[in-house]
């Protein structure tokens, strides 16, 4: 194959690669909230029919446990 060939088939899969790449990106698009619903982040419906949570008592015993992990053994 000749060099020239093989040059302009390199080229012509790069350039696919690339269209793909712009073809597939997605950026966030600008959004206003509106301040209609007085909410920024609406809660699920199961979340606002359930009964208040009472919070994870263990979860400061984790924390704690965690903590006293990344002490140095010395």
């Amino acid at each position: 194959m000749k060099l020239e060939v093989a040059r302009g088939l390199f080229l012509v899969g790069a350039l696919a690669v690339a269209s793909l790449a712009v073809a597939a990106w997605e950026q966030p698009r600008m959004q206003v909230f509106s301040s209609g619903s007085g909410e920024y982040c609406p809660l699920p419906r199961v979340a606002k029919t359930s009964v208040a949570k009472q919070p994870d008592h263990d979860l400061l015993l984790f924390l704690f446990g965690l903590q006293q992990g990344l002490r140095p053994q010395s």
